[in-house]
């Protein structure tokens, strides 16, 4: 008997409606940016694994797709992954953003829990938004749903109340080996975070719905010998027009992509990047099996 502690590990997938803050608050559980993030809705497309630790336990964080009502495939594959991340997760943190409440997409979410005989912990998000006075009755109303084993405040941006749940979290885990390497943050290859940086700033650069038009793909990975790496990426969007606003006039939005992108790789990846940008007509991409595939969605979800 060594008198360590035993050795936990397990999956925790984080569930919310969209934009209630899913990715910062992986974020700031794993102490680094794994998941892109941006204030649209349905940023996150499909699963995201971050790893951390704390103190004896391995905890493997599920990012998962906000779930809302979807109408076209995307959206369907979307929530058909984040429905799958509760099913393989040891435990599951709804997050539910304090100045929205209780609004459509969070009852469905409630309701999918109940039907699936499953429990869960509840994270009340954006706290520093709202005045106090309204926290209590929210909590009360949600806990009254006999859903929740536990309930907790926290503000995701400014990381307010995470350590509590954090600790709770790693508590409540099986014991078991740890499952992936002490220094990993995320199973994403970098091809992918790659392409997901690129992607976040076409989020944060291009106004309303255009961003949902587009995927980013990584179509090179060149190594130099100096440490760099050349990423070479095409943007697909579904119209010439759609190409145009990409593109800017003279180029300039493309190039602002380009800069903001690569300095974010560069801080993710801790090395030079030399990022290469196209942008492609691919007006059928979001019908396009093997794409789904890449993302990790199903096809026909």
């Amino acid at each position: 008997m060594s008198g360590e502690p035993a050795r936990r590990c397990g999956f925790v997938a984080i569930v919310g409606a969209p934009n209630a803050g899913k990715s910062t608050l992986l974020n700031q559980l794993v102490g680094a940016k794994v998941s892109i993030v941006s204030p649209k809705v349905q940023t996150t497309r499909s699963r995201v694994l971050g790893i951390a630790i704390s103190g004896a336990t391995q905890l493997v964080f599920i990012d998962t797709p906000g779930i809302f009502a979807p109408k076209r495939r995307l959206e369907r594959a979307m929530v058909a992954a984040a429905w799958a991340g509760t099913e393989d997760a040891d435990l599951i943190v709804v997050l539910v953003d304090a100045a929205r409440g209780v609004d459509g997409d969070t009852r469905r979410i409630i309701d999918g829990l109940k039907a699936a005989g499953r429990r869960a912990l509840l994270a009340i998000n954006k706290i520093d938004l709202v005045p106090r006075q309204r926290l209590l009755p929210l909590a009360d109303s949600l806990a009254a749903e006999g859903l929740f084993e536990e309930v907790f405040m926290i503000a995701g941006l400014t990381g307010d109340g995470v350590p509590d749940l954090k600790r709770h979290l790693a508590a409540a885990l099986p014991e078991g080996p740890w499952l992936y390497p002490e220094d990993e943050l995320t199973d994403l290859p970098q091809r992918l975070i790659a392409a997901e940086a690129t992607r976040e700033q076409v989020f944060l650069q291009l106004a309303q719905e255009l961003p949902y038009a587009t995927i980013v793909e990584t179509e090179g990975w060149e190594e130099f010998a100096d440490g760099s790496v050349k990423v070479s990426q095409a943007i697909h969007v579904q119209r010439d027009s759609q190409k145009a606003i990409v593109l800017g006039k003279g180029g300039r939005r493309i190039k602002e992509i380009g800069a903001r992108a690569r300095a974010e790789l560069e801080r993710m990846l801790g090395r030079r990047v030399h990022l290469m940008l196209f942008v492609r007509v691919s007006e059928n991409w979001s019908e396009d099996r093997e794409r789904y595939k890449a993302m990790g969605l199903e096809f026909e979800s």
